[in-house]
């Protein structure tokens, strides 16, 4: 493992200030150690995630927000969890929800999304700040979800700012029989970042905030990050850092981010093709051209990548295999893995890359056959099932502690989304 430098005289930099000007070609040691943190933080997103659908605990989590880190070997990190997050919608994994249609699932309508997690007083000093991390979590194949995604685009709050339908359905929608989304993602979310926030600057920290996630966790990175900063009005810095995230919302949208003051860091592996949707190949070209932007602004398709983009290609890793392969390109791991080996866009890969090889082929066959390492190696012992004292091979009982459980929310506290996303909220609650 590397060396954890301190980083505190440059955070702010770091945390993109300057819109990580001069720190992405060649990449910045200090800022391609902290990209790989909170990629290993949307990483946690999957590898926690209940993706059996034999199990009646599909679609939760496998571990007490207490256990995270430890059970995924995150803890040097630095980092506590304090909240999990719940979400609700017809496209977050279609073949989840009709399993948790069994009288006997843990949830009939929800999915576990995503999760807050602080920096420890110790990793703080290093940072410079007390900084506080949303992960959202993605789909299991990019296919599944890009073919849910509509091409339209909805109103956010007041103003021209449209966001894809389908991603703002995920962030808002809530439903009063349900036992883990009786509110929303974001009044979740919300809600645990006021508290946090409020409880930090009390004792006179600074506070960052950072937004991470990947694919579909990517688009939800930015609605909470535009959420946050527009709670926040400049008080707390905002950054969102995502890997493999589509185009969320139109100009008029990343505009207005900027406005705000979200910086954002898109890494994005070349031949990857969740990027370049929703829309089509030449949108970001035409856009940017004078012509062509005062055309798409009248479009109701049209849509726009927002932030910094740091373009990675698998092609420049000796490791991985090359072979045209949609769900390896889409690959999480293999977006930290190309970013631990980036110096530049005209460098070789690096050769003092430090991370696990054997992490590539967590849940892909994408390591070239030298490197001996098994494909899709990372399961539950048994598949999670164990011989129970009758003799027979059962799914285990959870004790009570480590049952999914709903996120405590009072009920007369429904205030803690922002108008910028309560009409939708509503509006899915009509549909």
């Amino acid at each position: 493992m590397s060396m954890k430098e301190n980083i505190s005289p440059r955070w702010r930099e770091l945390h993109g200030s300057k819109n990580w000007e001069n720190l992405l070609e060649p990449l910045d040691p200090s800022l391609r150690q902290e990209i790989v943190k909170y990629g290993e933080f949307a990483q946690a997103a999957y590898d926690s995630f209940n993706f059996d659908t034999n199990s009646k605990y599909c679609g939760s989590n496998y571990y007490r927000k207490d256990d995270l880190f430890d059970k995924l070997h995150l803890t040097r990190h630095g980092y506590k969890v304090t909240k999990y997050i719940y979400a609700m919608s017809d496209i977050i994994m279609p073949q989840l929800l009709e399993t948790s249609l069994a009288d006997s699932a843990w949830s009939k309508e929800s999915n576990w999304m995503g999760y807050v997690a602080v920096s420890t007083d110790d990793e703080s000093e290093r940072l410079g700040r007390r900084d506080i991390v949303v992960a959202w979590r993605g789909t299991i194949a990019p296919a599944e979800w890009v073919q849910n995604v509509k091409i339209r685009l909805t109103p956010l709050g007041e103003g021209n700012a449209k966001v894809e339908r389908g991603f703002l359905s995920v962030y808002t929608t809530k439903g009063k029989s349900s036992k883990y989304n009786k509110k929303s993602a974001s009044q979740q979310v919300m809600k645990e970042l006021k508290k946090l926030v409020s409880s930090y600057k009390e004792k006179g920290e600074e506070v960052s905030l950072t937004i991470t996630g990947h694919s579909l966790g990517g688009a939800l990175a930015l609605l909470n990050a535009h959420e946050a900063a527009t709670t926040f009005a400049n008080d707390v810095p905002v950054s969102a850092i995502t890997f493999a995230g589509p185009r969320v919302g139109n100009i008029a949208f990343r505009d207005k981010l900027d406005r705000i003051g979200v910086k954002v860091l898109r890494v994005v592996n070349k031949p990857d093709m969740v990027p370049k949707v929703p829309g089509f190949g030449l949108m970001d070209a035409m856009i940017n051209n004078k012509l062509g932007r005062s055309i798409a602004q009248n479009l109701h398709w049209t849509y726009a990548h927002v932030g910094v983009e740091l373009e990675v290609n698998i092609s420049n890793s000796p490791f991985v295999k090359h072979e045209f392969n949609i769900a390896g390109f889409h690959s999480l791991e293999v977006y930290i893995h190309l970013v631990d080996g980036y110096h530049g866009s005209k460098s070789e890969f690096r050769k003092d890359a430090k991370r696990d090889l054997a992490l590539i082929n967590k849940s892909t066959g994408m390591l070239i056959e030298e490197v001996k390492i098994p494909e899709n190696w990372r399961q539950l012992s048994n598949k999670g099932l164990v011989y129970n004292e009758y003799g027979r091979w059962v799914e285990p009982t959870r004790v009570e502690d480590d049952l999914p459980s709903p996120p405590s929310e009072s009920s007369d506290d429904d205030s803690s989304v922002d108008s910028s996303t309560e009409g939708a909220s509503q509006e899915n609650e009509m549909n």
